[in-house]
């Protein structure tokens, strides 16, 4: 065997990202409440940033001499720096010295903030006020369920084991696990000789004790049961609610199915007490654990507004950009990074943070720029849709506007990820005027989103004790120009969450 070592050259080219163009995707990127959160964080954490304050000359600097400035500059350094740095040591031990020296003065009831001069003249903090009225943390589902479990009436081995139960209860307020998964993870409770008999009883009393009706349970079928129950107990209408009961508990997968003349025939009632237990049936819950615990929807805000000009006829879109700060460059620092007579590395610590703010506001400005000429794209493209509504929408691939702008595909995607348009047709996702489409037989272009919005238009007239097939609506379809095949039809159905037609079949006496 023979080994030998040898030395090449090669040329070739890589492309690389800048960070400056890292930055300037990330920036165009974010939505409204996503580039107001990073705000706030470059300015606490950047010292060469300045926020505008509203009403105030650009120009104006807040009052703060050089040397003060200099003395932030060196202290902001110095904890980036940290101990290891020159003279970090020296600092430290000086602060210690002088807190020990001044213990009393800083521990002194006159030199708090409850001597301040507002709580002097008996006004309030505000701040403190702010941070009193925060919401607490919301208990989870989990530890409202324990707590009510610590309030049964039940024997002591049964509460050791119904802790165990109450773990595996999913958001949803259903049990997460069968009783054989939870048995082979829970063989070794102190105290507690753990069976499958044990754990159903268990269980039985858990759906007994703890509210909302329905939680504990092992399956939908199971939980519609456990509130019918409960509902019988309390409610007048008895009779129907043992109706509803027949129909989950033996009819349950001709119920699912719609197939209410088969059950009728096999339970052997009429189809007016059918419909009477299915509407009573709309008052249960899927999801009874969501009862307990709230859903937190994040707000949604615009980041283009559009509003239609009557005398012009036009429509005009525009920024909202005054959620944003107004951002600059502090004069005082950026001076500062030019001025020799400064030690060197605070210099290039000041000079780092002159740059990245700048980079910061240039990058913001440029997202404003490209988000305002795309979106004057789509106005010019889409005039039909907000004169008319979604069945004129018109297709518009990225590819082209990015060919029109001059500009990069990925940056027309990232310009509309997770961004909101207020239009005089309400809040609309910038995303959905991108799509593909097809063209009508009378040669008029429409998107798939406007085929979706024709759908289901075609749905919501049609008569529903004799809905229309996939067949059928296709052929609806075709009667207006769009020649779609019976698949498609299905796929548009099932992303517009409609039922297929024997499922949206009313039968006489129904809603």
């Amino acid at each position: 065997m023979r080994f030998e070592a040898s030395q090449h050259m090669k040329l070739s080219q890589q492309m690389k990202l800048a960070p400056r163009m890292i930055q300037s995707m990330e920036i165009l990127q974010l939505p409204m409440l996503a580039l107001q959160e990073r705000i706030e964080q470059e300015l606490e954490s950047n010292v060469a940033l300045e926020q505008v304050d509203p009403g105030t000359d650009e120009d104006r600097v807040k009052p703060s001499g050089d040397e003060d400035r200099r003395e932030e500059a060196l202290e902001r350094r110095e904890l980036v720096v940290g101990e290891d740095s020159p003279g970090g040591t020296d600092d430290w031990e000086r602060l210690g010295a002088l807190e020990s020296t001044y213990r009393e003065a800083f521990d002194n009831e006159y030199s708090s903030q409850r001597y301040s001069p507002s709580r002097m003249a008996g006004e309030r903090d505000r701040k403190i006020d702010a941070m009193a009225g925060i919401p607490a943390r919301g208990e989870s589902l989990t530890e409202q369920l324990l707590n009510q479990w610590r309030f049964a009436d039940v024997e002591q081995n049964v509460a050791a084991v119904g802790e165990c139960i109450i773990g595996y209860i999913d958001d949803d307020g259903l049990l997460g696990a069968d009783l054989e998964t939870i048995l082979d993870q829970n063989r070794n409770v102190p105290g507690v000789e753990m069976t499958i008999t044990m754990l159903e009883k268990t269980l039985a009393e858990i759906q007994h004790w703890l509210d909302p009706p329905g939680i504990g349970a092992r399956d939908h079928r199971e939980c519609f049961l456990l509130q019918i129950e409960r509902a019988r107990q309390s409610a007048e209408e008895e009779s129907t609610w043992n109706d509803a009961r027949l129909l989950i508990e033996d009819h349950y997968d001709d119920l699912l199915q719609n197939r209410l003349p088969r059950i009728a025939q096999k339970a052997e009632i009429s189809m007016e007490r059918i419909h009477a237990a299915m509407r009573l049936m709309r008052r249960l819950s899927v999801d009874p654990g969501r009862d307990l615990v709230e859903v937190e929807v994040p707000p949604i805000i615009p980041d283009v507004v559009v509003e239609y000009d009557e005398q012009a006829d036009e429509y005009i879109a525009g920024l909202s950009d005054s959620l944003l700060p107004t951002l600059r460059v502090s004069s005082e620092y950026a001076n500062m990074a030019r001025d020799r007579s400064v030690d060197k590395e605070t210099r290039e610590f000041v000079g780092r943070n002159v740059r990245n703010a700048t980079w910061l506001i240039d990058s913001i400005n440029q997202r404003k720029n490209t988000l305002l000429r795309v979106v004057n794209v789509v106005l010019a493209r889409q005039r039909e849709f907000f004169d008319h509504g979604p069945q004129h929408l018109k297709p518009l691939p990225m590819l082209e506007v990015a060919d029109q702008l001059g500009i990069h595909v990925g940056t027309v995607s990232r310009a509309v990820a997770d961004k909101w348009m207020q239009t005089p047709r309400g809040l609309i996702a910038l995303r959905k005027f991108f799509s593909g489409g097809t063209a009508t037989d009378g040669g008029k272009d429409m998107s798939w989103e406007a085929v979706k919005a024709t759908l289901q238009e075609i749905i919501d007239a049609e008569d529903k004790s004799k809905p229309l097939s996939d067949e059928a609506l296709a052929g609806e379809l075709k009667k207006r120009g769009i020649d779609i095949a019976r698949r498609t039809v299905v796929k548009y159905r099932q992303q517009l969450d409609i039922p297929p037609a024997r499922r949206r079949r009313v039968y006489g006496g129904g809603e």
